[in-house]
């Protein structure tokens, strides 16, 4: 049976509403434009950490304006509660170990797969770190990531007393919002995901 993470996700936002619960959920953010409509979206219903967790990007300069997008997105978009930035260590030599050998994989190949990992199991140690009650990602905004694929590996990187929310962003014409977000802000849209192969296609 095909999982619907939309519906499951407004499932738990009902009942969370319903009991009068507003969960702590750190956010994996990959940049701006695909953090716009998700915190849009979820502001209503959690108190955010929004964690800029991107050693896959491996040109400083470029990292480091995504950074600055996303923090400039936090100041100027009135959300319904204080989301909080936090940034995890740059470590991009990290990324390329860890994906030594895929380099001539296609995209959205098992090095994405890698990447994914990596990513959400920082999230995991951050969320738990933090004391939060979710981990989840704005990858699955993306019409050019599985959701399928990623939320299977958040799930299966869940530690103890922390959950991963799967989620399926792009539904509800979520990509659509995030471009009319992106227009409303100016803000940079990047035509890679930020790895050195990614720019090399």
């Amino acid at each position: 049976m095909i999982r619907n993470y939309s519906k499951e996700l407004d499932a738990l936002i009902e009942k969370n509403k319903a009991q009068g619960i507003v969960p702590k959920l750190m956010l994996h953010a990959c940049c701006a434009c695909c953090a716009s409509y998700v915190l849009e979206y979820l502001s209503p219903y959690f108190d955010i950490y929004l964690l800029y967790c991107n050693p896959n990007i491996t040109e400083k300069d470029e990292y480091d304006y995504r950074f600055s997008e996303l923090k400039r997105l936090v100041l100027e978009m009135p959300l319904n509660r204080e989301v909080k930035i936090v940034e995890c260590e740059y470590t991009p030599d990290e990324y390329l170990s860890a994906v030594k050998g895929l380099e001539n994989e296609p995209e959205r190949g098992s090095r994405c797969s890698v990447c994914f990992e990596m990513r959400l199991k920082t999230t995991a140690l951050f969320a738990k770190k933090y004391g939060c009650d979710y981990f989840a990602t704005t990858l699955t905004i993306s019409p050019l990531k599985n959701s399928s694929i990623i939320n299977s590996i958040g799930e299966s990187v869940e530690s103890s007393g922390v959950t991963y929310l799967a989620t399926d962003f792009k539904k509800k014409n979520g990509y659509k919002r995030s471009i009319e977000l992106s227009k409303e802000y100016s803000l940079y849209r990047q035509d890679y995901c930020g790895c050195v192969f990614s720019k090399q296609k």
